[in-house]
């Protein structure tokens, strides 16, 4: 059994009411699975245990949750045994594989792998977007599985839900960076060694994505790829419609592989019913999880510059053809963003937990 993770502080709302709860993590091992066991301890997330389970190749390597080293182990039924809240950030077969063990067991299900969109009362959230929309989710004793909303779906949603207080949005056109790291390690791993083979005259591995993708951009993965852009770029808009609401603006979109690691970068083209000030908009764009770009450098959105934060960074540019017309430039670190949603649906889903402490 994995010796208890004790994190420093619990949060202040479930810490009065006595609350300590067990968690796991399927796929400790994976970026997401990473950030999460980070997000659960920079949160003070009131966890007393959290289990880092994986598959056979990262059995018995060592992770760190909180202050404490722990050992994953393999995902068994036993495992999940009064585990509060399992998070699975595993790829979609490993979660569809193990999630019902857990839900068997009584965890809570949180899901960052979209493998489980299709279930039953499954539900796609993001904090910042019900928080923006005004809306209060009604907790159930035992929930459906939750479901991580995609982070490009979160950046354009509360981009666009901010946006439309400055003026009616007439339409709206946004095109997608996508990074490798959504691939997971592998995808990362494939763009890191083409680079280096392009640069010594080597053959291109191409196992992910079936396509040359270092130092190059492009729309579709090759035809023996497990993978498709197409299907991401549905998942982008049908996690955008269940997040923003049905009243939001519908966005046309493009989703393209760029050559890059880590971050999602958002070119959003906005045309407004009637000419909006830059300076409203600017204004009613800042405010939580969003920061709009100064005059420095290490402010204006990139990739580089988002890494390790939880927000979304944005600047604006009008467009000379159309008075109506202005130009978002968003940045967003994915994996982050990812995490930081799925420790805030699993602190909503406290008062679905029975109170007292853990024994």
């Amino acid at each position: 059994m994995s010796s208890p993770s004790k994190i420093a502080a619990s949060s202040p709302s479930s810490s009065a009411r006595g609350q300590l709860f067990r968690a796991a993590i399927v796929g400790a091992a994976t970026l997401k699975g990473k950030e999460v066991a980070e997000m659960l301890s920079e949160r003070n997330f009131p966890a007393v245990d959290i289990r880092l389970l994986d598959d056979d190749e990262s059995i018995g390597q060592l992770e760190a949750t909180g202050d404490e080293i722990n050992f994953i182990q393999s995902v068994r039924s036993e495992q999940f045994t009064h585990v509060d809240f399992t998070f699975f950030a595993a790829d979609a077969e490993c979660t569809r594989n193990n999630w019902k063990r857990a839900r068997d067991a009584g965890s809570a299900i949180i899901d960052l792998s979209g493998a489980l969109e299709e279930e039953p009362g499954a539900t796609v959230r993001s904090l910042w977007t019900e928080r923006e929309r005004g809306e209060m989710w009604q907790p159930e004793l035992q929930p459906a599985p939750c479901i991580v909303a995609n982070p490009a779906a979160v950046t354009l949603a509360l981009l666009l839900l901010r946006a439309r207080k400055a003026g009616a949005i007439r339409s709206v056109v946004a095109t997608i960076f996508e990074p490798a790291s959504e691939q997971g390690q592998k995808g990362m791993d494939e763009l890191h060694q083409q680079t280096v083979n392009l640069l010594s005259f080597q053959p291109l591995p191409k196992d992910i994505f079936d396509e040359q993708v270092a130092f190059n951009m492009v729309a579709r993965y090759g035809q023996k790829s497990q993978r498709s852009l197409e299907l991401l770029e549905s998942r982008v808009l049908r996690h955008y419609g269940k997040i923003a609401g049905a009243d939001a603006p519908q966005p046309s979109l493009m989703l393209l592989q760029a050559p890059v690691f880590h971050g999602h970068a958002l070119n959003i083209f906005l045309e407004m019913a009637h000419a909006v000030d830059q300076e409203h908009l600017s204004q009613v764009l800042a405010g939580d999880h969003v920061t709009l770009a100064g005059t420095e450098d290490d402010s204006q959105p990139s990739n580089v510059n988002t890494a390790g934060q939880a927000n979304i960074l944005v600047s604006l540019k009008s467009d000379a053809s159309r008075p109506n017309g202005i130009w978002l430039w968003a940045a967003i670190d994915n994996l982050r963003v990812a995490a930081m949603t799925a420790v805030e649906c699993a602190e909503s889903m406290i008062q679905t937990r029975p109170l007292g402490k853990i024994q």
